[in-house]
This record gives C-alpha cells, sequence and structure tokens, in this order.
C-alpha cells in the first residue's frame, strides 16, 4: 500500500519551504529523501508517531496569473494536491487573510481532499493572537498557530495531518490492483502504450482522477489481472527546458514511481538508452520497484537474426545497475507483444513481494561462504552470524556480522546474486543491510 502523502500548499512567499525544511530537519525523523528528486529537496519521506509518510512542497499557487514561471509553479502544485492523501494549506498571519488565500482556499474545496489550515509567521509563544481568527473566513476549520523559523505548532500541525491517514486494511479493495508507472522521456510512445492496451483489450475502463490533464490514472482490467495505469510526463534534456520544468517533470514522475507497484521504464529502439533514460530507470531503482525495460517501436527497426541481441547486449551495458530488470521489445503502434506485458507486470509483482523464510536464507548463506571465504583485513576475518528477510518491495535482507567494515560492497554483490540465483527475484531490485554484533535491529 503507498504510504500517505502530506502536501505542503499556499500562495507564494508564506513560508512553505522553511515549514518543509523545519518538518523534515528538526521534528521528524527522516527515514531517507526520495531519490532523483531537485537538490532543493522538494520531497521527503519522513515518519510520525509511528506513521511513515511522504511530505511534498510545492510551488506558491497564484490565482490567475500569466507569468510563465508561476503558471508551473500552480501545476505543480495542482499535481501535488491531486495526489494527496491530506493538504497542509499554509497562510501567513502578518500578511493577514488575502484574496488569493480565498481563491486557494476554493480551489481545495473543490478537490474534496482533506485540508489543514496552518497560519504560520505565529512566532510569539502565550496568549492567541487574535489576527488569527480572520481565517476561519476559508471555511476550512480550525487554523492551527505556527512558526516555520522556531518549530513552534508543528506537533500540533502534524497530529492533525495523521488524523486523515487511512487505517491498515482501508484499501484492502484496491490491493488485487497492479500499480504500473509507465514512465521514460518524452515521445518514447508511454500514451501510445497506454492508449492501445485500453482501446483494444479493454474489459473495463474507467478514468481516475489522476495527476494532469496529460498524465491521467487509467484503470484496466482482463483475464490476467487488474491494473491501475499510470502515464507521467517525459523528462527532458535539461538543455531543453527550464530548470523549473525540470523540477516539475520530475516531481510528477517520482510521485508516479512512488505510488507504483511495477515500473515499465520506455526506450526509444531508434535511438538505444539516453542519458534521460538512465536518469529516469534510476529513479525507479532507487525507489526499490519492481521494474521492465521496454523497448519500443520495434517495428520501425530494420533487422536481421542478430538485432535484438546486440540491442539486448546495449541495455545491458548501458544500465548496468538494472541486470535483474526484464528487457521486452514491442511496438505500441501495431501492438506486437504488448499482450505479454500483462504477464511480465503479475510476474515481476509478485517476485518483488517474495517472502524467503530465514532457515532457506541460511542454508544459502552457509553454501555461499562454504564456496567463496568471507573478507579479511590485518587478521581478522568477516564472519556472518545469519541473516533474515525484514521486508518486501523490495526484499530487504539483513545480515548480522561481527565487523560491518569487513563486509566489502563486492562480498555484499556475491551475497545478492547467490540469492538470485537460488530464489529468481528476477524485475526487483534488493536491498542488503549489514549490522554488526551489538547493533539493534529496529
Amino acid at each position: 500500500m503507498a504510504k500517505p502523502l502530506v502536501a505542503i500548499v499556499g500562495r507564494p512567499n508564506v513560508g512553505k519551504s522553511m515549514l518543509f525544511n523545519k518538518l523534515v530537519g528538526q521534528r521528524l525523523s527522516i527515514v531517507e529523501d526520495t531519490p532523483g528528486v531537485t537538490r532543493d529537496r522538494l520531497y521527503a519521506e519522513a515518519e510520525w508517531c509511528g506513521h511513515t509518510f511522504d511530505i511534498v512542497d510545492t510551488g506558491g499557487i497564484e490565482p490567475g496569473t500569466d507569468s510563465e514561471i508561476l503558471t508551473f509553479m500552480r501545476r505543480q502544485a495542482e499535481i501535488a494536491i491531486q495526489n494527496a492523501t491530506v493538504i497542509v494549506f499554509l497562510c501567513d498571519i502578518k500578511t493577514g487573510l488575502t484574496a488569493s488565500d480565498q481563491e486557494v482556499a476554493n480551489m481545495l474545496l473543490r478537490s474534496r481532499k482533506p485540508v489543514v489550515l496552518a497560519v504560520n509567521k505565529a512566532d510569539q509563544v502565550g496568549p492567541t493572537n487574535p489576527d488569527i481568527y480572520e481565517f476561519y473566513n476559508l471555511g476550512l476549520g480550525d487554523p492551527i498557530p505556527v512558526s516555520a523559523v522556531h518549530g513552534h505548532g508543528t506537533g500540533d500541525l502534524l497530529d492533525a495531518c495523521v488524523q486523515h491517514f487511512p487505517e491498515n486494511g482501508e484499501e484492502d479493495e484496491l490491493d488485487d490492483v497492479v500499480k504500473v508507472a509507465v514512465i521514460g522521456k518524452p515521445n518514447v510512445g508511454k500514451s501510445s502504450l497506454i492508449n492501445r492496451i485500453l482501446g483494444e483489450e479493454r474489459v473495463i475502463v474507467s478514468n481516475v482522477a489522476g495527476t494532469t490533464r496529460d498524465a491521467v490514472d487509467s484503470y484496466f482490467e482482463n483475464e490476467t489481472g487488474k491494473y491501475l495505469f499510470i502515464d507521467t510526463a517525459g523528462m527532458r534534456k535539461k538543455s531543453k527546458v527550464d530548470d523549473r520544468i525540470e523540477k516539475f517533470s520530475v516531481l510528477r514522475a517520482t510521485m508516479a514511481i512512488e505510488r507504483a507497484d511495477v515500473c515499465l521504464i520506455l526506450i526509444d529502439a531508434n535511438e538505444g538508452v539516453t542519458e534521460q533514460d538512465t536518469k529516469v530507470a534510476g529513479l525507479a531503482h532507487e525507489a526499490g520497484k519492481a521494474s521492465i525495460l521496454v523497448v519500443n517501436k520495434w517495428d520501425a527497426i530494420e533487422k536481421d537474426d542478430k538485432t535484438m541481441d546486440r540491442m539486448r547486449e546495449d541495455i545491458r551495458r548501458d544500465l548496468s545497475y538494472m541486470t535483474y530488470a526484464p528487457i521486452v521489445f514491442i511496438s505500441a503502434m501495431t501492438g506486437q507483444r504488448v499482450p505479454r506485458l500483462f504477464e511480465l507486470i503479475n510476474y515481476v509483482n509478485d517476485q518483488a513481494a517474495m517472502r524467503i523464510t530465514t532457515g532457506m536464507l541460511n542454508s544459502v548463506l552457509a553454501d555461499a561462504t562454504a564456496r567463496v571465504q568471507p573478507p579479511s583485513d590485518k587478521g581478522r576475518r568477516l564472519k556472518i552470524f545469519y541473516m533474515t528477510q525484514v521486508g518486501i518491495k523490495p526484499p530487504h535482507f539483513v545480515c548480522f556480522c561481527n565487523d560491518a567494515q569487513l563486509f566489502h560492497f563486492s562480498y555484499q554483490r556475491y551475497i545478492e546474486n547467490q540469492i538470485r540465483n537460488t530464489f529468481g527475484l528476477e524485475g526487483t531490485p534488493i536491498r542488503l543491510t549489514i549490522r554488526q554484533k551489538g547493533d539493534k535491529e529496529g
């Protein structure tokens, strides 16, 4: 089940980024920053009161603006709103309630999402500033005074957010639906592939409110299962695009990947693996998502009996960190091999959810250490006591040893390969955590 998402929105200069940094940097224990995001950290994973969730900082919403940059910021915020579990609407007590605040509030009310109203720059402690009462006029419930500078009120704010998170099991009806993010650079055929799937093989199709007008979630069901396809914007070369647009498209792709069970990474057969492809694939890999490398436009290639093998070798070389991902050659235009995608999606999704008993893991571990002796340094040899699985999607294993410093990366890779050789785990990355004796397991 996807983690809840808290989106911080509001008009420009009310302190959204400062609040985001305060929540992420001091008030919360960060699990990890989502990779592939911008340098100013628009997106972070966090924990509060036992709930793990994502926080996203958005550009300021300036209603009715003609400025191109502000329009992009607004669109970015709209994507966050549509994906959010709960929205934190931030206002500024020093400037008071503005017409722009009212317009943003109306937009949030139309979204029908839970909204927590926070009023920033309430920096004094003590009696409540009477200026806060005018924010009741927004019709969004009780305003929570906060200080992004000092951190006052942020605990109350997060408590209010957590109340809107779904209970465990609340989304059980979606558990049998595989969420598939279709990602790749622009013009690689993402929408064409989804249209091919929805247009010719559909049993049940309905549009679920998605990210933007050009990235809609599409539900699809056939004899192989139930799927939710998430179409995403492509990421362009930096030289061809304004930095803000790049942030906006990376944010959208990151959100799609975060929500997905499986990522279809589309590659243009005419171009092979490009720099953007490695960036897109890296997002899915770092997020730990089951992935399939889909070479599209295969019908446009002049082929001999070695063409496919050569292309496969090139992909394996250029995406060397994703050797686990199966490669399939399709044509969204003609429909060639498109039906095979469903079997692969189900297969890699099941592989990513595989659980392996501790007994079986340690049998593999004993065999692996007998074949290749663990490394040593200055007379001290690595001893691996045992290994256990602690998570799925991706499969996450913890190795307990006498000295983590001795557990070299190359030996970790060897252990990972032995696990794959025995259990498969095709299509999914593996997480391997090393702990030495005396470390806490939590």
